[in-house]
């Protein structure tokens, strides 16, 4: 038995929004909901009723109409709230007043304010330019932008008129972003005049300029002034001071536009080839959020909600939603870790946050830096601390407890781009515990299938969802049958969406990541969860990080490690040893890698994850389509040839 790390109080759990809406349920359908499990049976036993309740017409309660699903057997093909009308922006703007909306720090060279009238301000005149820009519903606004207030104002000015906003962060690389726009055919390019990182400062002028050269359908490139250094950005630049100069702040105009009009185009990582444009209805996205953060998470009104993100993670798109709920959003872009791993925790402290979200690398970065913000920090406000981007550790959520707060609501979370929201995800009323996410979401019949489709409990599996629900995409840019979309998540088991995560239900209704289906190992034909590896190899002080891959060899396929090594150590037999021993008693002895390989860098994604698909097609000699969906591809060339995996 798990003995949890921790176990939210009687008065914590009738005070959170969750057990609320529990006792309300049970007076809605007559019947006792004793927990959280029974409250998720009825979400997907009644999805009418469930879905009719959800609250996200707060501000246009009159638009609402029709029945909440329609062919709600069809997956694809159900249609939920199918005649329904409400825009997105006005269910984000619904608060006024002189209290902060967003709080913005640019490592430590910006910080800025904003009230929600200030929003409201700033969104009607980007709005009021977007009008003159001819932009209309259905129109593409494509920004690489900082995650800063000028982002906010700009995404909520073009859902208001119903413009679909796709985002990428500046530090992608040139095809990077052409990668991904020049599929979707934007009508204006929105940019930063640079950024800041670890303290130094970046112009994007070129890059601006070689892009929008080849964004042939972009009219105009609206430049955001943040560091006040761009050189010349080409000839459809326009500084964004000039381009409001007209424009007073008034009201926001926003069109009532059904629950499936598109609102964002998001990307998946695209290492594999070219990223997948995947498009986003503002209903679904609005109900998945607004569900995700007033019951899961715990935000409501006045909370100080904050992501370490960047607007090319579907991270921001979510923290965006906060501001739907009343919360405050923390912004910060820049390093986590300039000019120490406490700037983060010192922006927490500062600021009051109750809300505070990052990834799981993060979190075992500080682990490693040995940062104890208790001891250094107010953290008194902070209520619940949320984790994805991978799975976490064990040993990330003991260090949670033991460095950060002992009395928080640790959150580990995993959904994705594809669906712009969570699967499984934190619950405030049950008790978190080490290397477990809480469970599944509200609505969501998410479930975990053996490879011949049949459900299984306590061993891993493919984790699935087997009916339909509202933050499914409407589908994928550029494939008007729908074959692709099909093909990515209902080709392997028809009518259930197949997310990709190898996981396992727990004891405790519970559930474990193991890591990507696609990238789980097979030796022996044995599957193997990535995830279980590094569970076990980065609690080595020895080990900075590690990437584990398949590698076909003599008829089989055996498990390749390679480690990036602290500072000072080097790679010998003992070593090894060390690794091999910890594995297999934390693991099993099918765990241990036939070999273990020293790099000096390990691949990631510009949202952070580390790549093995890629590295395992480079050890393969396999091309790596595209290379500029990674952070630093040049990585790419220390896995290339190895002589050590030549025997």
């Amino acid at each position: 038995m798990s003995a949890p790390l921790w176990t939210p109080s009687p008065v914590r759990i009738a005070e959170s929004s969750m057990d609320a809406f529990r006792r309300a349920a049970e007076v809605k359908s007559g019947g006792r909901l004793p927990d959280s499990a029974a409250l998720h049976a009825w979400s997907i036993d009644q999805p009418e009723v469930f879905g009719r309740w959800s609250g996200i017409f707060r501000a246009n309660r009159r638009d609402k109409g029709g029945g909440v699903i329609e062919n709600g057997d069809a997956m694809p093909g159900a249609r939920f709230f199918p005649r329904a009308k409400l825009n997105f922006a006005e269910n984000l703007l619904r608060r006024r007043g002189e209290s902060e909306a967003i709080v913005f720090r640019a490592e430590d060279k910006v910080e800025r304010r904003l009230s929600w009238d200030d929003l409201h301000s700033l969104t009607s005149r980007f709005q009021q330019l977007f009008i003159a820009s001819g932009i209309v519903a259905g129109d593409r606004i494509a920004a690489m932008m900082p995650n800063m207030p000028e982002t906010v104002a700009a995404m909520l000015a073009a859902a208001g008129l119903g413009a679909i906003w796709s985002s990428c962060s500046p530090d992608f690389g040139e095809q990077g972003v052409l990668d991904r726009f020049g599929q979707i055919e934007p009508k204006l390019f929105i940019a930063s005049d640079g950024y800041f990182y670890a303290g130094k400062t970046i112009d994007v002028s070129g890059k601006i300029a070689a892009v929008t050269a080849r964004l042939p359908t972009v009219e105009r490139a609206i430049i955001v002034p943040l560091t006040n250094s761009m050189g010349d950005a080409g000839p459809k630049a326009a500084r964004l001071d000039d381009l409001l100069a007209p424009f007073a702040a008034g009201e926001i105009r926003y069109e009532r536009l059904p629950f499936s009009h598109p609102l964002y185009i998001l990307f998946s990582s695209g290492t594999t080839g070219i990223p997948k444009c995947i498009v986003h209805s503002a209903g679904g996205t609005l109900l998945q959020h607004a569900k995700e953060h007033r019951l899961h998470a715990g935000i409501g009104e006045d909370d100080r909600l904050f992501y370490f993100t960047t607007c090319g993670w579907m991270m921001w798109n979510w923290l965006l939603s906060g501001l739907a709920a009343g919360a405050t959003l923390l912004l910060y872009d820049g390093s986590p870790f300039h000019p120490d791993g406490n700037v983060l925790f010192d922006f927490a402290s500062a600021e009051r946050m109750t809300h505070f979200g990052t990834s799981a690398k993060f979190i075992d970065s500080a682990r490693k830096a040995g940062i104890e913000p208790r001891r250094t920090h107010d953290l008194s406000a902070l209520r619940a601390l949320f984790s994805t981007g991978s799975p976490l550790s064990p040993e990330g959520f003991d260090w949670v407890y033991a460095a950060v707060k002992a009395d928080l609501h640790l959150a580990s979370i995993s959904g994705g781009t594809d669906i712009v929201s969570c699967f499984v995800l934190g619950d405030p009323t049950r008790p978190v515990r080490s290397g477990e996410i809480q469970g599944p979401g509200l609505g969501m019949a998410v479930d975990v299938w053996d490879e011949v489709g049949r459900p299984v409990r306590g061993e891993k599996g493919e984790l699935v969802c087997t009916r339909p629900f509202p933050a499914m995409p409407i589908g994928f840019w550029n494939d008007p049958g729908g074959e692709k979309y099909r093909a990515a998540y209902f080709e392997r088991f028809p009518g259930v969406w197949r997310h990709g995560d190898f996981a396992e239900w727990t004891e405790y209704g519970g559930m474990v990541i193991h890591g990507r289906s696609d990238a789980t190992l097979n030796p022996g034909g044995v599957r193997i969860g990535t995830a279980e590896i590094y569970n076990q190899v980065e609690q080595l002080t020895e080990i900075a990080e590690s990437l584990c891959i398949g590698q076909e060899f003599d008829g089989d396929v055996r498990i390749v490690l390679f480690v990036r090594l602290a500072a000072g150590t080097i790679l010998d037999d003992a070593l090894r040893q060390k690794i091999r021993a910890k594995i297999r008693s934390g693991a099993s002895p099918r765990h241990v890698p036939a070999k273990i390989v020293a790099v000096a860098d390990i691949p990631r994604t510009k949202s952070g994850k580390i790549t093995e698909l890629a590295v395992r097609d480079v050890v393969h000699g396999r091309d790596v389509k595209n290379k500029e969906a990674l952070a630093n591809p040049e990585a790419l060339d220390l896995f290339r040839n190895l002589a050590a995996l030549a025997d």
